[in-house]
């Protein structure tokens, strides 16, 4: 008896119509007792009457409710809609009114929901959107269905269906001026790589395989040895090109999109999509609390691997950048260009980078100034040293367009910054 007098104490303190109508039936009530007079009991009988028919009315609305949903995708990018087909049908021989459809989600942003109603065994089909303005993992559903009482004494709610992953990619921007330094390497080549593709570079010949295509066959070689041969070829000689993003959780500014993180993330998905659409070998590397590690190489397929994984990235990693590039030291050589995206000011970093470049690899920095993202650290010591050592640095503030502050006006470079901005000029004479 106790725990049901609790329980009703609760539900009255939640719910201040309730309350209300509570206190006026027993005033009501009181003063008919007291005076006698009829227009008293008739109010206590019409408001005590109010209560079970609104609840009976807010409990039937979910009776006999049958929800049916159809998601179209798991993967999208930033920008565009999480959009969910839902069909709502009713068994009962009495129309539903006032219903609350909800679709449940962990992403940022309003959650999506109308309120319709229902005739007799009829049904309502409609379309949820939720649009995706943050990159990550997420879920989506279920749905929630909620109904009341035109008095608003009570509210029930219902879920149908199962949560679902979503994954959202981060939306790259393009880079048309970026600029990096080449490897030193003659023609701007690498280690050639033997390649199933089709490329300009035939390597050698070997004997014709059942399923080789009859356009790799080389004649000559078929003609004097008088059995079919066919070429093999080599991948286009291009320098390894890794980003390094830099996710020490004791370096970052800002918070949501005008973060450090965020514009780290953004910088890494652009500088993919800029590099790897001019078929370029491309590799990733991301030392938050789960490393992320992704070999150089080519392709849609590794587009789409580099931005799951910084879709998933956070900058809660506790490796300093400077000890970052001691541990990867052996990926950088002189066949290598090194794109590190970083908002610290730590000089350590800074004098690692001066050692690979001495060491023959090729670098460039994208600086964060973490002062525009409300931190009181500057960026101008770092900026300043890695010019000075001829370290081609960009640097990106808060608010900033990336397509221009990674470009020549955001370079900086010390002797040769009057050949990479003859460089900028021709790329931007050759766009337009």
């Amino acid at each position: 008896m106790g725990r049901a007098f609790k329980g009703l104490f609760r539900l009255l303190r939640r719910n201040q119509n309730l309350l209300f109508v509570v206190v006026a039936f027993g005033t009501t009530l009181g003063l008919a007792a007291v005076s006698g007079y009829w227009l008293f009991y008739r109010a206590a009988y019409v408001i005590g009457g109010l209560v079970p028919v609104c609840f009976v009315w807010a409990r039937g609305s979910l009776r006999k409710l049958e929800v049916n949903v159809e998601r179209a995708a798991d993967r999208l990018q930033v920008g565009q809609r999480a959009e969910a087909r839902v069909r709502l049908s009713s068994a009962t021989f009495y129309p539903k009114l006032l219903l609350e459809v909800e679709d449940l989600t962990d992403m940022p942003g309003v959650l999506p929901r109308t309120v319709l109603s229902l005739p007799a065994h009829g049904q309502r089909n409609w379309k949820l959107s939720l649009p995706c303005t943050r990159r990550g993992a997420f879920s989506v559903g279920p749905i929630r269905v909620s109904s009341g009482d035109p008095f608003g004494l009570f509210r029930f709610s219902r879920t149908y269906g199962a949560s679902q992953p979503l994954l959202v990619l981060p939306l790259p921007e393009a880079l048309p001026y970026f600029w990096a330094p080449p490897a030193q390497l003659p023609g701007e080549g690498t280690v050639r790589r033997r390649t199933h593709y089709v490329t300009p570079n035939a390597a050698a010949v070997r004997d014709y395989q059942p399923g080789d295509s009859f356009n790799r066959i080389h004649w000559p070689s078929t003609a004097r040895l008088d059995r079919l041969m066919v070429k093999t070829f080599e991948m286009d000689p291009t320098s390894d090109i890794f980003l390094l993003l830099d996710l020490d959780s004791s370096v970052q500014a800002g918070e949501g999109d005008n973060s450090t993180e965020e514009y780290g993330v953004r910088i890494a998905a652009s500088l993919a999509g800029h590099f790897l659409e001019a078929n370029r070998l491309l590799g990733l590397l991301a030392p938050g609390s789960e490393r992320v590690a992704l070999e150089p190489a080519r392709g849609a397929q590794h587009y789409h691997r580099i931005l799951e994984a910084l879709a998933l990235v956070r900058a809660d990693g506790t490796t300093p950048l400077a000890k970052a590039l001691a541990v990867e030291e052996r990926r950088f050589g002189r066949h290598t260009t090194l794109i590190v995206i970083t908002p610290s000011v730590d000089e350590q970093w800074v004098a690692a980078i001066q050692a690979l470049v001495q060491r023959g690899a090729r670098a460039a920095v994208a600086l964060l100034d973490p002062s525009s993202f409300g931190s009181a650290e500057n960026a101008l010591l770092p900026f300043s040293t890695l010019v000075a050592s001829d370290v081609l640095t960009y640097l990106v503030r808060c608010g900033d367009d990336l397509s221009t502050a990674l470009g020549p006006g955001g370079a900086a470079a010390q002797p040769s910054l009057n050949r990479q901005k003859a460089v900028f000029a021709g790329r931007r004479a050759g766009a337009r």
